[in-house]
């Protein structure tokens, strides 16, 4: 493939820095960690490692509150070490794409310090503040994601400023072209060191409507989650004015401008807006804006071949010119092991399955660390919980810290499980041992060798990197679509559940692919047999 199309279909695997791996043994993880175990994400077969944020930060919302873009938080390195990180992972082939938070700060970064003091500063207008109204209360009726308003109170200057997500993360005023400008240069400094892309957090964020008008009610069967909990406030409004305004289509294109100074780089956009589908296309649409954009449409508890299938589609209709990206788990949602188990158990027939469906749609995949390994979401007491959402929303809602916790590496080290030498940030699953990397390498037939051998496979089938995706219809549970590429055609089949099921094929077999140990499939005249969890392949004419 030609290096600026090097991210159509590629594989990026999700790396958060604190619960990789701890190289100096302060029970949180670094940049170290990660180069320690470069050549284990090697062996996974995929193309990029996006790397969640490690800047500067108080850490209240564990690195997406950043108080310094251009320096790397001590307890994960320094500068050096992201050098070495990037030189390591360009040797081994493996590119390396970043967290870039643009849409808010954290409170303690420089600029908002001086913002605050008053209202006729040079960064006076950085972010976004507003009087109150005669009474006192705050300007609207906007909300914060992470519970309660979305205002804060700052007696310096007598004004409320924005924050949609944590008190401590104050929204920027990207109104002012001073703060594109000096966002801009920052994610520059990254692109001079030498990163190969950037995903770019809550991307439709960054404007806020000038006019501060309230957000709508929204009817409550028409309450749905997406990155939060469906009794959150925040489900209670149509986000029509706090995010996604038309001025950030303009900020997409700077993005873009900048990036194709540095050819081979990339952008993929992490988008949640109140239709997330039609915004990820409208943001890659044209050439001129971002690479490519996810959501959360699949980061949900829905779990049905007509769900997946829908999704996919609704994007496929709408995204005629960009690319999609799509995840089943990341650092903010529980684990898809977990999430989508049936009958309340994680079965590692399924945990296969889903990676061979995953990597099998069209678009590039996100998988988040330990999703090769079949992990399941972690039991974190109360009491040992970091996640100021969790803390907030406890019992209801119990956070992040469940697919945050430790990668289990060793069996042999049971109490952390070869993360750390001492107690780490947030404690090791004991399920989690047992599922060790050490375990799963020495078992052919493990959830993680499968993985390998699955992604080894992928690459040797272009139709599958970037071939087009048409569904078949077929009954729940069963999943199934063509993937075509110039005149090459392959069938792809899924049985989502644990029963067995039948298929029917109405195209001639060229050349079946039943020897993957994802598959569990046999095909008796034109039937196809399916096992619980069970996936074919298979060249058509």
């Amino acid at each position: 493939m030609a290096q600026q199309q090097w991210y159509k279909g590629a594989v990026i695997y999700q790396v958060y820095p604190r619960s990789f791996q701890d190289s100096n043994n302060d029970g949180i993880g670094d940049l170290k960690g990660i180069i320690n175990r470069i050549d284990y994400i090697k062996s996974l077969g995929v193309d990029a490692i996006w790397i969640s944020p490690f800047f500067k930060s108080p850490m209240k919302d564990f690195g997406y509150d950043i108080s310094d873009y251009r320096d790397i938080d001590p307890i994960f390195g320094d500068l050096n070490d992201f050098d070495e990180l990037i030189d390591q992972a360009h040797k081994r082939d493996i590119k390396i794409i970043i967290d870039q938070v643009l849409s808010h700060t954290s409170d303690q970064h420089q600029w908002f310090l001086d913002s605050r003091e008053n209202q006729n500063n040079d960064k006076a207008d950085w972010y976004v503040w507003a009087d109150a109204k005669d009474d006192g209360t705050a300007p609207n009726n906007w909300l914060s994601i992470f519970g309660g308003g979305a205002w804060q109170w700052e007696p310096r200057r007598g004004q409320y400023y924005l924050h949609n997500f944590l008190t401590e993360q104050p929204d920027l005023n990207f109104h002012n072209p001073n703060v594109r400008k000096a966002v801009l240069e920052n994610v520059e400094f990254w692109l001079k060191k030498g990163v190969d892309g950037f995903r770019l957090d809550a991307i439709n964020f960054c404007y806020h409507d000038a006019q501060l008008r309230d957000n709508p009610a929204k009817p409550k069967d028409k309450r749905q989650g997406r990155g939060f909990s469906e009794d959150n406030p925040y489900a209670f409004q149509y986000h029509y004015y706090n995010n996604t305004q038309p001025e950030n289509i303009e900020f997409m294109q700077d993005i873009r401008a900048l990036l194709n100074k540095y050819p081979g780089t990339v952008s993929l956009g992490e988008i949640s807006s109140e239709d997330s589908l039609a915004t990820m296309a409208e943001y890659t649409q044209g050439g001129d804006k971002l690479h490519m954009g996810y959501s959360f449409e699949l980061l949900t508890d829905d779990y049905s071949s007509e769900y997946i299938r829908e999704t996919v589609q609704t994007l496929e209709q709408r995204m005629l010119e960009g690319w999609p990206c799509w995840a089943f788990s990341n650092h903010d949602v529980e684990r898809v092991a977990s999430r989508w188990s049936q009958n309340g158990e994680i079965n590692p027939a399924q945990c296969k399955m889903l990676t061979a469906l995953l990597a099998s749609l069209r678009g590039s995949v996100c998988m988040y660390q330990g999703e090769e390994l079949g992990l399941g979401e972690a039991s974190v007491a109360f009491e040992d919980l970091q996640d100021p959402y969790g803390i907030t929303f406890w019992p209801n809602f119990k956070g992040r810290d469940g697919c945050r916790t430790p990668m289990p590496w060793d069996d042999n080290d049971s109490e952390h499980a070869g993360f750390s030498n001492t107690k780490p940030w947030l404690p090791v699953d004991n399920a989690h041992t047992q599922r060790a990397v050490s375990v799963q390498d020495k078992d052919s037939d493990s959830i993680l060798n499968a993985y390998r051998e699955f992604m080894t496979w992928r690459k040797q089938h272009a139709v599958l990197l970037e071939g087009d995706i048409e569904f078949i219809d077929t009954a729940e549970p069963v999943l199934a679509f063509y993937r075509t590429l110039n005149e090459q055609t392959m069938l792809c089949v899924f049985n989502l559940a644990q029963t067995n099921q039948t298929f029917e094929l109405t195209k001639t077999v060229t050349e079946a692919h039943d020897s993957l140990s994802h598959c569990n499939a046999t095909l008796d005249g034109n039937t196809l047999n399916m096992s619980g969890f069970a996936c074919y392949f298979a060249f058509v004419n």
